[in-house]
């Protein structure tokens, strides 16, 4: 059949299908082969003369000849707006419901489309009109549970590329989006809901999202949820949620809480609301609340709590709970989901200084768990290398160390909060390499060398009566040694005496003022980093070399230390070698920090899980760090 529309003097020449088209100069055309076209379609074609045909055809002769002519050049014509025009055109037989094939019934509304329009822009109404399901010969097509408006206002898109979005009407809107598979619209609807998030529709927003299989908005109500959770709990949504909706929250490490009482005191006052329907739950839901980390008076408080003392569940979990508080030596024997902490309450800790490519740096960078980023967090007076860092009531304390050849005694202080740094009074014994820790209040400096010598003074700081004094000397000179505090007691791991890396550790206790030996390490460490967690002590990393040559042997080796046996145990090692690593806990895992591997400053951080045994490298790393302190 050969299809061939001539109208108002301009021509179109569609393409020839079927049979092959003939015709000899000045020869009368057959146009029988066009009422094929014509009935096709249902519509009569007016065709003006023969003779206009005739020269149709012959152009279109010429115009073959000269694509076969060499030395003659092609033409082609790209109209403008094309696209629009046309889109323009069949609005236009919309408005005046010509040409219409199908009629969408929603409700008691009746809305007159063109199947191919449809089509174009609707997976859903493709597969439909393409497919052998009976609504592809319908003239009328319902659309259940779809809402009239919304479908009308999508129609209306299909053929303009127009969305008006409200907030009366835009879930609506997008569930019939969703249902019709258009995901241009899907996602502005989406964007416009995540604009108007607040933290009194987000937990509707988030549940709306969740049904309607919109995963880019549930995750961003999801995560303005946890982050606003505060002020989520002050509103009516929350106590109106479901118990399934509870859990979900209640399980979750990411809510942003300054402890985890506040998620308790949050559960209880949605089980008041409605206590005759809710408290038969409460069992079911006190398994998600993190009840060992709860204060111990409260947990006696619950004890007497008909509420609680009512139900064998609810007595089962204050029972570990109280467990937890009066077998603190246990603990290691006590763990699971519910002793873990919730990512907020843990803090952050600081990555201080350090080394970049070339110089020291002056950078404080931040880490914070529940986000997992670095942020920066403040700025050092002054370069140094070897300090010591502690905190003392959220206040960061940088203590000695030295800026190229010149040992320092100084120490400042330098508030997170309001970013300032306050200078403090200096230690007695200028000090790089030295150890830092905290032990029941009191801040002390041990050892390290004053740019002459080793040293085995150790002084503390106490801080109410702002003032440094001397206490007992260790036995042994040490130098980038670790320090760190255990069990009432302050213990100085390794390090170097200037002739060797050591393997001895010994342990200071406050109340007699004397230093003991304990055992020593399997291995001779320097510049290697100490942490506590579970009351062992670990020590990570470091180096084992003669002076003249302090990278040529740097270590991975983890070693663990049980002051109940006086045991040392080796457990997994670091996935590189890291010298003068900086080592912390933060929530129940000990980071490793930046370091030095022998041949550059290293920017990676990896965390260590005590109860798989395994080092795993955090994804987001530090921007600057050599001889780091973290805490």
């Amino acid at each position: 059949t050969h299809s061939l529309n001539v109208l108002h003097g301009a021509f179109l020449v569609l393409t020839t299908t079927q049979s092959t088209l003939h015709h000899e100069p000045h020869s009368p055309i057959n146009t029988s082969g066009v009422n094929g076209f014509s009935h096709y379609f249902g519509h009569t074609i007016f065709l003006f003369s023969s003779s206009f045909l005739s020269l149709v055809f012959h152009r279109l002769v010429l115009s073959t000849f000269s694509r076969m002519n060499t030395n003659s050049s092609d033409e082609f014509f790209q109209a403008t707006n094309h696209a629009e025009q046309t889109f323009r055109k069949m609005e236009t037989y919309l408005q005046h419901k010509q040409l219409c094939d199908v009629l969408l019934i929603a409700g008691d509304h009746k809305i007159p489309a063109h199947r191919l329009v449809l089509s174009a822009v609707s997976d859903y109404f493709a597969a439909m009109f393409t497919s052998d399901v009976r609504e592809a010969k319908q003239e009328e097509i319902k659309m259940e549970g779809v809402d009239p408006e919304a479908l009308r206002s999508l129609v209306h898109f299909a053929y303009t590329g127009v969305l008006e979005l409200k907030e009366e009407t835009i879930e609506s809107l997008l569930a019939a989006a969703c249902l019709l598979q258009l995901p241009q619209v899907i996602q502005v609807c989406c964007n416009f809901l995540m604009k108007q998030l607040h933290p009194s529709n987000c937990l509707g927003i988030r549940s709306f999202a969740d049904a309607q299989g919109c995963v880019d908005l549930l995750n961003v109500a999801h995560n303005y949820t946890m982050e606003n959770f505060l002020e989520v709990i002050q509103n009516q949504e929350f106590l109106l949620l479901p118990t399934a909706e509870i859990v979900k929250l209640l399980s979750s490490d990411d809510i942003n809480v300054p402890d985890e009482e506040t998620i308790f005191q949050a559960l209880m006052t949605w089980v008041r609301y409605d206590v005759q329907h809710r408290q038969k739950d409460l069992g079911v839901l006190l398994a998600f609340i993190r009840l060992p980390l709860l204060p111990p008076q409260l947990l006696a408080d619950l004890e007497n709590n008909k509420m609680f003392s009512d139900d064998l569940e609810c007595q089962k979990l204050l029972m570990e709970a109280m467990k937890y508080h009066l077998l603190p030596e246990r603990r290691p024997m006590f763990q699971s989901p519910r002793t873990k902490p919730r990512k907020s309450t843990v803090g952050a800790f600081y990555a201080v200084g350090g080394m970049d490519a070339t110089k020291g740096s002056t950078t404080i960078e931040k880490y914070d768990l529940r986000t997992n980023t670095w942020v920066q967090g403040g700025v050092m007076n002054g370069r140094r290398l070897q300090f010591g860092v502690a905190v003392i009531d959220n206040k960061l304390y940088v203590v000695g160390g030295r800026d190229g050849l010149k040992t320092s005694n100084m120490v400042e202080c330098y508030n997170p909060i309001s970013k300032v740094w306050s200078t403090m009074p200096p230690m007695s014994t200028h000090r790089h390499g030295l150890g830092i820790a905290v032990l029941e209040g009191p801040m002390y400096a041990v050892g390290g060398h004053d740019g002459w010598s080793y040293l085995n003074t150790v002084e503390r700081w106490d801080p109410q009566a702002r003032q440094w004094n001397y206490v007992a000397s260790m036995s042994t000179p040490r130098s980038t040694m670790g320090v760190t505090a255990l069990n009432g007691k302050l213990f100085a791991v390794g390090g170097r005496d200037g002739s060797s890396c050591l393997r001895s550790m010994e342990c200071f206790d406050p109340h007699t003022n004397k230093w003991s030996m304990c055992a020593p390490m399997a291995k001779r460490r320097g510049g290697v980093g100490v942490a506590t967690y579970n009351n062992f002590l670990y020590a990570v990393g470091g180096h084992d070399a003669p002076a003249s040559n302090h990278c040529s042997r740097l270590s991975d080796c983890v070693e663990r230390y049980d002051p109940k046996t006086d045991m040392w145990t080796t457990v997994s090692p670091l996935s590189v070698p890291r010298d003068a690593v900086g080592v912390c806990l933060l929530g129940d895992r000990l980071y490793a920090v930046g370091g030095y591997d022998g041949q550059s400053y290293l920017t990676t951080v990896e965390s260590y899980d005590a109860q798989n045994n395994e080092w795993t490298e955090v994804i987001t790393n530090i921007h600057n760090t050599l001889y780091a302190s973290s805490y």
